[in-house]
């Protein structure tokens, strides 16, 4: 009878050491499961943050295109009227020299009027 038992005891230790390495594989198939699963998520969200930043980058480039245009725009506008307003104040000298030339004597009691009247303003 104790060979049987020993048969037995041995057989159930057979059996509870498959169990523990069944178990044990499960546990490593597992973990190696979630580990995978845990990369394949890491690299979709290290993907999604790739685009978003990529996107990002082609919007502020976008905008500093635009901003570059339209400073370039206000540039050549401002341009524009700086010489528009160069123009203009040598077209009124022009006509000023040429009155003078025309008219010397009223143009001199013009000018001892307008004189004469701003210092009194600033006196005042």
């Amino acid at each position: 009878m104790n060979k049987q038992v020993d048969v037995r005891t041995t057989a159930n230790a057979a059996t509870a050491a498959e169990r523990i390495e069944e178990g044990a594989e499960r546990v490593k198939q597992a973990t190696s499961n979630a580990v995978e699963q845990t990369r394949e998520a890491v690299d979709r969200a290290a993907e999604r943050v790739e685009a978003g930043l990529h996107n990002a980058t082609d919007k502020a480039a976008a905008g500093a295109t635009r901003a570059t245009e339209k400073a370039a725009e206000v540039k050549e506008r401002g341009t524009e009227l700086y010489d528009e307003a160069i123009d203009r104040a040598d077209d009124w000298l022009d006509q000023a020299r040429e009155y003078v030339r025309e008219k010397p004597v009223q143009s001199i009691a013009i000018a001892l009027a307008a004189g004469w009247l701003a210092g009194r303003i600033l006196r005042g």
